[in-house]
This record gives structure tokens, sequence and C-alpha cells, in this order.
């Protein structure tokens, strides 16, 4: 289940990077290193730097901002053409254990696959979709959607394994109180 559930944060990670490369890496830098739901081995632990942590703050507000201005979106989008794969290769061959389940090279292509054809279909299929309906003032719009669908995402893919651990108890434990519950119907019968 281990390996599953792996497998399936690393896509998530590697697909949110194909909207906003810098907010699934922040993600995982700060969970890494504030909690231990992720344990990052080397050389991903790099991601846990206070100056990684930082550089990725900055390069963030700057995607942020360059994303939502009409113009300035598509220039940014050929820029991240590069950048958002390259991202989504580090997500995934840096999730937890997949590294030492799955070969890296692996890895790697599939999160390279998973965050280019996410940005793909975002930079050449959606956004010139909206600016050409909207004339581009749906882009901050549809900008910020993107920020906090990958934000969400991220959240997600790092908390899946703990969110799964719950709902497993949650279920047991309402099996648990309807077998009681009918057991005790049963017996006033």
């Amino acid at each position: 289940m281990d390996i599953i559930t792996n497998v399936l944060a690393a896509f998530g990670l590697s697909s949110s990077a194909g909207l906003n490369a810098y907010l699934p890496l922040l993600v995982v830098a700060l969970t890494a290193r504030y909690s231990d739901l992720i344990t990052l081995k080397a050389p991903w632990n790099a991601l846990e730097s206070p100056w990684t942590i930082g550089v990725l703050l900055v390069l963030l507000l700057v995607e942020f901002f360059a994303d939502k201005l009409p113009a300035v979106n598509h220039a940014n989008d050929v820029i991240q053409t590069f950048v958002r794969p390259t991202a989504g290769a580090i997500l995934f061959a840096a999730s937890t254990g997949v590294v030492t389940n799955m070969d890296p090279v692996v890895a790697i292509v599939l999160g390279l696959f998973t965050a280019g054809a996410v940005h793909a279909t975002k930079a050449l299929l959606v956004r010139p979709a909206v600016t050409a309906t909207t004339g581009g003032t749906a882009n901050p719009l549809v900008g910020l959607a993107e920020d906090l669908t990958a934000l969400v995402l991220s959240v997600v893919a790092v908390v899946l394994p703990v969110l799964i651990s719950a709902i497993i108890i949650l279920l047991t434990a309402l099996f648990l109180w309807w077998l009681w519950r009918r057991s005790v119907r049963y017996s006033r019968a």
C-alpha cells in the first residue's frame, strides 16, 4: 500500500507542478522541513534548506504576479515550458520512498511527462482560449484558479497517506458501531 500512495502522491505533485512550478515544490519543502509527513532522501533533501525555501518563495511571488497579467502570462508560459516539467520531475523523484522503490530515471521521466502534459494543456489550449474569448480579462481569475488548484492538489498529495489512514480508521469505527447497534437491536428482539 505504501508504494501505491507514494506513486499517487508523486503523480499529484508533478501534476500540480504543471500548473505552478514553485507552489508544489514549496509545499514539499515546508512539509519536509517542519513535519514528519515527508522525509526527503539525498539529494532531494536540499529542498528543506532555508535558502531553497526562500528562493522558492521569491520565485513563487514572481510567477504569481507574472501569471496574472494578460500579455506577461504568455511569456511566463514560454519560460515555464522548461521549468514546470523539471519541477515535476524533481517532485516525482523526491516523493517519499519512490526513489528507493522505483528506478530514479523512470521516476524523473514520469514526473517530466506528467507536469509537461498538464503545462502543455494549460499553455497551448486553455489559456489561449480564455484570452481569445475574454480579451484577456479573465486571465487573472483563471490564473488564480490554477494556483488554488495547484495548492489543493499539492496538499492532498502530501497528506494523502494520512487522509487514507484517517478514512480507514473512521470507516472501521463506523462499521464496529453498526455491528454493536445491530447486536443490541437483535438482543432486544
